[in-house]
């Protein structure tokens, strides 16, 4: 077979932006395309473009003129003046006429592909001239590499239009001075009434201010309802206070720390890590509400959650219309490119469960990242690179061109309402102090801290440049005498008559929760259905549509389901669960669940989907249940547990009304969302005072499967449980696992929930319920033992977890009648008077605590801190570095002797 034949399926604009590139730079395609497109240059330039005739010296001109022209649009960013402080680093690209076969002699030669850049029929010199203007200013348009027609055109009418002729009118000119002002003298005036407070200030990148506030006058003109920002600390203050109008009294409060702890809820955060909303008023009289959600110095952790908190608010408040709320993420230039979670939420953009229209991705690229330059931070030429897996647009653009900065931010917002896609801005500019304003930059950057203390700030340049074009001084002059005596003026005031410090208005849905009190946790409330509303459910699960085929063993499923319902009414885990959120959303509770394998369940137990075996066409039953009924959004996710798992996490905290959940598909794999849970899940309320109410699904069971797949690693979550901030859970019974997850929402607050779900215990028969225990009841902390006879009882086994069926099993085969074994389902908040009720029960008895996880891992430190004043034994695998072992037979042996030596006395 002929080893080129594969061109006759290749993509003809991929081969024609290989044969551009080509003609840039010959070196720089792979060497078999270059001999390829040697020899299509020989057969053109001798047969023509019929392949029959020699083509006339015209068509050839017209030609390389086009070929010139892509040039420049492809690779004129490589040579923009986008570098406001240094020069930029050679690429090696040129435009010479010579290299696209043109000559002086040509260049006052009309050429009619003028007309594709807007001119008509025009002179190669004024083409160039215009690309020059378009492509090699201020800005640096990268978008010719996307493989979309419709958006390359959209792009070429855009900066060969709009861009070229670009002339704000006065007015605008204005507002972007003022905001310029604001951003500069904000800055400057921190740096000199709060000498040596961390802040982390804009100044060299002040122009995110002006660009911040178009985006969002942008967004309201084209009719955007709400604008989510998700940002790291550096210019946060300045965003807080400039763009959602936090007050300087505020501001100035939480820096004179004005801040009484007993009027706090939690243990707080530093000003530059909190969030602010607000309703504001775009410059076109349309209302909008602007959201900045508070965020840990882990960088790039927070975006996930402000595009699940978007995708949120578009699915409840806006009915699913993507183009009514929109994610801003600001980014920094060495944390876009070497924080991995970028790149999930980048992969994410794009499908059905995760998208949310388009985002907004504005980089502050100051050149440098803690003390980093920027050629050890990343191997890309840009920063942005990454943008291109999803073909998303990137805009270099010059940060002290206040301009051109604002142009390209009215160009993203029309971009992302026109084409639901993300789009990038990569505004460079530098950093006027250190990491933080107390470093000394010139101890690893001398030569950039050189050039940047001799550098004017954006404000001194935009002035220079409206006054050359005719604007009187005195405006600048004015706007920062004013702005900087109304700074003044509320420090002032601040100081003669400290603010009391207040906490942020929540929300109107998360108005109607409140926070928790210890003694909600001492009975949990009724969380049972009516039985009609089970018969709907077990109804909908357990039919399909006339004509839909299903494969065998689904057939046998929804048999056995409906035996369990109708007949034994007996419900198994997956029919309890299933159950759980059917009844949530016939009570116009929406749910939604993503994970990597949620529809079927890792296990195969779920089943939450049917597939046509002929047609792959799904049915969702729980999708079907009444007309009136909330929504079930059910995804399987992208192969993610830090992107997903914060995505949902933001979900969560935009629908405190509906149940979300995410499940992994083994439980250790959230070892790699360790971040999301650290910093947002277990802490957030403490922090910022956020409520949450998401649920983590977590297998968790020692069955012989080796370290990775056995353990959820309880004990990490029991370490971070404190100050009633989470519900952790390893439930027995289907009947528990129902209730628990109605309690969820019946609540009068919310809490995140971690649950060690089973593997193996999905289909033990000891799991299964009686229907009666789903119409009435609640919750149940801690199950005692129904068998047990407290007299005869000379040892208290507490557990939990399927560990309990393995116990009792050989309780029973071995008729042991002096030992009770009692299940902790609730770990935290600890029942503590449940569990003190039992111990008066049993008084006497030796209290036991058996656990199949390895001694330093599991429950045991957690129990220990719970009952400090109890003496309790305690029965495990040995102490390990290793959650599990490998070998099927050790596991055997190491499971045994925990469940003999349990039920062992003496």
């Amino acid at each position: 077979m002929d080893k080129f034949s594969f061109i006759s399926n290749a993509e003809v604009g991929y081969i024609d932006q290989l044969y551009q590139a080509y003609k840039v730079n010959p070196q720089g395609v792979d060497q078999s395309w270059q001999k390829f497109f040697e020899g299509y240059e020989f057969s053109h330039a001798r047969f023509g473009e019929n392949g029959h005739a020699p083509a006339d010296g015209k068509s050839i001109k017209e030609t390389q003129v086009r070929n010139l022209i892509f040039a420049y649009r492809s690779f004129g960013h490589l040579v923009s003046n986008t570098n406001p402080v240094r020069e930029r680093r050679n690429h090696n690209v040129t435009f010479d006429p010579k290299n696209f076969g043109l000559s002086d002699a040509d260049l006052d030669t009309e050429f009619e592909v003028g007309a594709e850049i807007g001119m008509g029929k025009a002179t190669l010199r004024s083409i160039i001239d215009k690309l020059k203007k378009v492509y090699i200013g201020p800005v640096g348009f990268e978008y010719n590499f996307i493989r979309n027609d419709a958006i390359r055109e959209w792009f070429f009418n855009k900066c060969e239009k709009e861009y070229y002729t670009h002339n704000p009118a006065f007015s605008e000119k204005k507002e972007i001075l003022k905001k310029l002002n604001e951003a500069v003298v904000f800055e400057n005036f921190l740096h000199t009434k709060f000498l040596g407070q961390k802040r982390f200030s804009l100044e060299g990148g002040e122009n995110t201010i002006p660009a911040l506030h178009m985006i969002i006058n942008k967004a309201a003109e084209l009719e955007v309802k709400e604008v989510v920002i998700g940002m790291a600390h550096r210019g946060r203050l300045n965003v807080l206070s400039n763009i959602l109008e936090k007050t300087y009294e505020q501001i100035f409060t939480e820096f004179e720390g004005n801040v009484n702890p007993d009027l706090t809820m939690g243990d707080g955060d530093v000003k530059y890590h909190l969030g602010y909303s607000s309703h504001l008023k775009s410059s076109s009289g349309k209302k909008i509400y602007v959201k900045l959600t508070p965020n840990p110095s882990h960088l790039e952790a927070v975006n996930p959650l402000v595009l699940g908190y978007t995708r949120g608010q578009i699915d409840d408040e806006y009915k699913g219309e993507l183009s009514k709320a929109m994610a801003i993420l600001i980014h920094g230039d060495a944390a876009i490119a070497g924080q991995g979670i970028v790149y999930e939420i980048v992969q994410m953009s794009g499908l059905p469960g995760y998208t949310t229209g388009g985002t907004i991705h504005f980089v502050i690229n100051n050149q440098v990242g803690f003390t980093t330059d920027f050629e050890d931070a990343r191997s890309s030429i840009y920063c942005t690179d990454i943008s291109k897996i999803v073909d998303a647009p990137i805009l270099h653009v010059n940060g002290d061109d206040a301009e051109a900065v604002t142009f390209c931010a009215n160009l993203a917002v029309e971009f992302r309402q026109r084409f639901g896609k993300d789009i990038f801005i990569d505004m460079l500019c530098y950093r006027r102090h250190g990491h933080n304003e107390s470093d000394e930059p010139k101890f690893t950057q001398p030569k950039l801290y050189n050039l940047i203390a001799k550098h004017p700030n954006p404000r001194e340049i935009y002035v220079r440049k409206l006054i050359a074009n005719g604007v009187d001084a005195a405006l600048a002059e004015e706007m920062d005498r004013s702005f900087r005596q109304q700074l003044q003026d509320r420090l002032n005031e601040i100081k003669q008559k400290p603010l009391p410090y207040k906490i942020q208005k929540v929300e109107e849905e998360w108005a109607q929760l409140r926070h928790a009190l210890p003694q909600d946790f001492d009975q949990s409330p009724n969380t049972g259905v009516e039985l009609s509303m089970i018969t709907k459910v077990g109804e909908a699960i357990t039919t399909i549509p006339n004509g839909f085929k299903p494969i065998k063993q689904i057939e046998k499923l929804i048999k056995d389901r409906r035996t369990a319902f109708f007949e034994e009414k007996m419900l198994g885990w997956a029919e309890a669960e299933l159950l759980a959120y059917g009844s949530l959303m016939l009570e116009n509770i929406p749910v939604r669940m993503t994970g990597q394998d949620v529809k079927r369940g890792t296990f195969s137990s779920r089943h939450a989907v049917f597939w046509d075996s002929e047609t792959n066409e799904t049915y969702c039953g729980l999708q079907h249940l009444d007309k009136s009924q909330a929504k079930f959004y059910l995804f399987n996710s992208l192969l993610s547990e830090f992107g997903v798992l914060g995505f949902e996490y933001g979900y969560a905290m935009a629908t405190p009304q509906a149940l979300v959940l995410w499940e992994a598909q083994f439980g250790d794999f959230a070892n790699g969302a360790q971040v999301m849970i650290d910093q947002f899940l277990s802490s957030a309320e403490s922090k910022w005072q956020r409520q949450n109410g998401m649920v983590l699904l977590l297998p968790h069971g020692y069955e012989g499967q080796g370290p990775e797949h056995s353990s959820c690693r309880p004990e990490r979550f029991l370490q971070l449980a404190a100050e009633y901030n989470m519900v952790i859970v390893n439930l027995t019974t289907a009947a528990n696992l129902f209730h628990m997850l109605r309690r969820q929402v019946k609540w009068e607050f919310r809490k995140p929930a971690v649950v060690f779900s089973p593997k193996s215990l999905l289909r033990h028969p000891g799991v299964s319920s009686p229907i009666a225990n789903f119409t009435s009841g609640s919750f149940m902390e801690v199950i005692d033992d129904d068998q047990a006879n407290p007299s005869q009882i000379k040892r208290l086994v507490l557990c939990t977890g399927k560990l309990f069926y393995e116990l009792q099993e050989h309780r029973q085969k071995n008729k042991i009648k002096d030992v009770a074994l009692v299940r902790i389902e609730q770990l935290f908040p600890f029942p503590e008077k449940k569990l003190a009720a039992l111990f008066k029960k049993y008084k006497g008895a030796e209290v036991l605590w058996s656990q199949e996880e390895p001694l330093n891992m599991g429950y045991w430190s957690f129990i220990q801190r719970m009952l400090p004043e109890m003496k309790i034994k305690v029965i495990a695998r040995k102490a390990s570095a290793s959650p599990a072992t490998g070998y099927n037979k050790v596991h055997k042996i190491e499971q045994e002797k925990i469940i003999s030596e349990s039920l062992k006395i003496g």
